[in-house]
């Protein structure tokens, strides 16, 4: 009898014993991946898009794992991509940047493509992708309810003034960029002056020829105009 139940006893500790080892070599499967902030808003209607150059924030890749349940950051483990890459980046550290470029709202994804524990063991391979909006606010405006903005910018790495004609625009290239709203139909004349050893390089946006200077705009809407001093 005692031979009986002594190799019970055997049975059971071994198949415990066989149980916790397939356990305990299990690997760690990813299951889910959620982006922190999961939407971030870039600049104000007020705010013209050019202006939100540069705007950053950092995101967090937070994966849920099963055997065992937990939740770790892995944020530098997954491939980020942005899906407007005009509008907002996102570099290989889930550093996300407004471009300045355009507005509207773009999906930035943070993707495992194979699915690992700690210890290097391959688990299910599935790929696993979390999301997050990023918003870059259109401009409409001011606020002063004169009517369409023009929003004025500058490029090269020369310096100089822009004013125009009706007054209401007056503006420099240390400041970027500048806008101001005109009653809708309104023709302006756009007049730059390089300062210093600052050559006029020519415009983007004018009606009138890329090299002509001034440059002529009639603003039926919110316009953005470009001058480059070289």
């Amino acid at each position: 009898m005692k031979g009986k139940w002594l190799s019970l006893v055997v049975l059971a500790f071994t198949a415990a014993t066989l149980l916790n080892s397939a356990s305990c070599g299990h690997s760690q499967e990813l299951v889910s991946i959620q982006i922190q902030p999961p939407v971030q808003t870039f600049g104000a209607s007020n705010i013209p898009v050019p202006l939100d150059t540069g705007l950053q924030v950092q995101l967090r890749a937070l994966g849920t794992y099963v055997h065992p349940p937990v939740t770790k950051d892995i944020t530098d483990q997954v491939a980020w991509v942005s899906n407007t890459t005009q509008m907002v980046t996102v570099n290989s550290t889930g550093l996300a940047t407004a471009t300045g470029d355009t507005c509207g709202n773009t999906l930035i994804s943070a993707t495992v493509n194979t699915n690992s524990d700690a210890s290097g063991l391959s688990s299910s391979g599935a790929i696993i992708t979390g999301y997050m909006t990023a918003n870059v606010v259109c401009f409409t405006g001011n606020g002063t309810g004169a009517g369409p903005a023009l929003t004025l910018t500058f490029a090269g790495s020369g310096a100089g003034n822009v004013s125009s004609m009706p007054s209401g625009l007056s503006c420099s290239s240390a400041a970027g960029a500048c806008v101001t709203e005109f009653p809708a139909g309104t023709e302006i004349t756009l007049l730059a002056t390089p300062t210093g050893t600052s050559t006029f390089g020519g415009w983007t946006g004018c009606a009138s020829s890329p090299s002509t200077n001034p440059c002529t705009v009639t603003l039926e809407a919110n316009t953005t105009v470009t001058v480059a001093f070289n």
